[in-house]
């Protein structure tokens, strides 16, 4: 992994994760993700990171590059994408393996260790509250990515760099 120049690390709070929406039984590559985003005119990769199914953090987009993964929160995330998130049929699905959910814990980590202040969820959350109950529900999601509950599943990661801040 590059080493990361602290003094131009942006401003931000949100590490959002999501999956890359491809089919768990098919490979996507870096170079392949790179190139569907281009395909999109994107100036590159709109993530941050891409994790393989081996569990492979590839870096896609430097952190103090402004990603494209999440419209009206990118100034302010770091986008972490997992390769899958759909069955072999097309269905939306938890599919991480267990490398990728060992190289997400780390990864999630090591960026909070950077950005202290940040939150994690998945991309899904940031979907608009359309009924404006102070709750984005299922029915609300733009896409179902990650397909789990990044916010729950991460949260104790926040809470210990949250703790470590206060102690330091």
């Amino acid at each position: 992994m590059p080493t990361l120049r602290l003094d131009c690390i942006r401003n931000v709070n949100l590490i959002v994760v999501h999956c890359t929406a491809s089919r768990c039984d098919r490979r996507l590559t870096p170079d392949d993700l790179e190139a569907e985003h281009r395909r999109r005119n994107f100036k590159g990769c709109g993530y941050h990171f891409f994790i393989s199914r081996e569990g492979i953090i590839f870096p896609m987009r430097p952190l103090d590059r402004v990603g494209a993964h999440v419209r009206g929160f990118n100034a302010r995330s770091i986008g972490i994408a997992y390769e899958g998130g759909l069955t072999p049929e097309g269905i939306a699905a938890d599919t991480r393996t267990p490398d990728q959910c060992q190289s997400l814990c780390f990864l999630i980590r090591m960026l909070l260790d950077i950005y202290p202040e940040s939150t994690v969820c998945g991309h899904r959350d940031l979907s608009p509250d359309l009924n404006g109950n102070g709750t984005i529900e299922p029915c609300e999601w733009i896409k179902q990515c990650p397909c789990f509950d990044a916010i729950q599943e991460y949260a104790p990661f926040c809470l210990k760099a949250f703790r470590r801040r206060l102690f330091r």
